[in-house]
């Protein structure tokens, strides 16, 4: 079988890297992919956003199956216009996609539904945001209703810092046209966590929780970004919480969807903040996390083909996912700064010594090949994943990978996992 991943981040690596081990791969492409992809697939240039373009290659290349990793694809309808060409994909259809695409859409669909949420309201008028911050008189979160590369979100800490991230997404409109409704949302205090579901329509299969690190400072410090490491199981998802998760959320759901005649094939990636033992949902994705994947997939054992087939083909009967490594952690490495405007075409150096580190994986992100040469080309350049037995071991491994790596203006926490970490 011929697989095409299309997107070209560390997700997309980390993909690639585990569906070029099934038995059942004969050729794995990456659509455009990085400096990384290329020694597990064959990079193919293309917009990923470009949707004719991405149909046209995988006919070109006789693909048999395409995974789509980012989300702005998915919401352009890319799996929709796969299906038509009749190539198999896996991913979230445009009418599914909604979930992420618009958090005005997506929060209506949990009130609609009864799924455990933060009160929230919503704007499509500057002014009349404003009023209602001012009014509300606490600190709120501020989300533009578009996709805006996960970092859309501010989470005030002040009703000043409410008002001036409304003038910044609406008005002077840093996200672009995703600023132009915004959802207003009373803050809940707790932990934040990642839980991903692959759906086939109708079937669940529930994937291991893991802990995004949002914010770019130690000590969850500084603005949002696309998120700057992970690491899974946080112990704050206990037996019972997961039960919550599953009965509270993951079924009500699936049920609103079928109420609401959506069909959804892919994965679900829900947020959550974990308050006193009780699970709300903070915000839908439809695909996969980044950096969730890289942690995740380290974890797991065996074959992952067989269950984005099950997904894409509507039948999960008899798919089950074993974790191998009790844990895993994942360290993003981050251009000088980003999350604002950063600089690109810097060497890399290192990478080979830190891949030689036992228990470590390199996932490429923002890179870019210039002859043998590894260069920086995004905002979040590298991942670097461990996985074994235990954190504290698992985070020694992966920040002495991180020792080796270097480039000018090179940033990252050192404090992934500090929730559960002893040391």
């Amino acid at each position: 079988m011929i697989v095409m991943v299309v997107g070209s981040g560390a997700r997309e690596h980390a993909l690639a890297q585990k569906l070029a081990q099934s038995p059942s791969v004969t050729r794995v492409l990456c659509a455009p992919g990085n400096g990384g992809t290329a020694q597990v697939a064959d990079n193919i240039a293309v917009n990923s956003e470009d949707i004719g373009a991405v149909v046209a290659l995988a006919k070109a290349n006789a693909v048999d199956f395409v995974v789509v990793g980012p989300e702005g694809p998915l919401v352009a309808g890319l799996v929709d216009a796969l299906g038509e060409a009749g190539i198999e994909a896996f991913g979230a259809n445009a009418s599914a996609a909604r979930l992420e695409g618009s958090k005005s859409f997506s929060k209506r669909f949990m009130l609609q539904h009864g799924i455990p949420t933060a009160q929230a309201a919503m704007f499509d008028d500057a002014d009349a945001a404003t009023a209602y911050a001012l009014a509300h008189g606490e600190p709120l979160v501020v989300k533009a209703d578009g996709l805006a590369a996960g970092k859309g979100v501010v989470v005030a800490s002040s009703v000043e810092e409410t008002v001036d991230a409304i003038d910044r997404v609406m008005r002077k409109r840093e996200f672009g046209a995703a600023g132009t409704h915004v959802v207003l949302e009373h803050r809940l205090y707790g932990e934040e966590v990642s839980y991903h579901v692959v759906l086939d329509g109708e079937r669940y299969v529930a994937l291991a929780a893991a802990q995004d690190h949002k914010r770019i400072f130690d000590g969850d410090k500084g603005p949002n970004t696309g998120g700057m490491g992970a690491y899974s199981p946080p112990p704050v998802v206990t037996a019972d919480v997961e039960r919550k998760i599953i009965e509270k959320i993951v079924m009500p759901t699936l049920a609103g969807l079928r109420a609401d005649d959506i069909c959804f094939r892919g994965v679900l990636f829900i947020g959550l903040m974990i308050v006193d033992g009780e699970p709300f949902v903070i915000e839908y994705n439809a695909r996969f996390g980044d950096p969730e994947t890289q942690v995740l997939l380290a974890r797991m054992q065996g074959d992952l083909l067989p269950l984005l087939l099950g997904a894409s083909r509507g039948d999960l009967r008899g798919v089950k996912i074993a974790w191998e490594a009790p844990t895993a952690m994942c360290v993003v490495l981050a251009s000088k700064g980003y999350p604002g405007a950063y600089p690109k075409g810097l060497p890399i150096r290192g990478l080979s010594q830190a891949a030689r580190i036992f228990g470590v994986e390199v996932q490429h992100a923002g890179t870019e090949l210039d002859g043998t040469e590894v260069r920086t080309n995004g905002g979040r350049v590298l991942s670097v994943t461990a996985h074994g037995a235990d954190l504290d071991s698992v985070a020694a491994s992966a920040y002495a990978a991180v020792a080796c790596i270097d480039f000018d203006g090179m940033q990252y926490r050192r404090d992934i996992g500090w929730r559960a970490r002893k040391h």
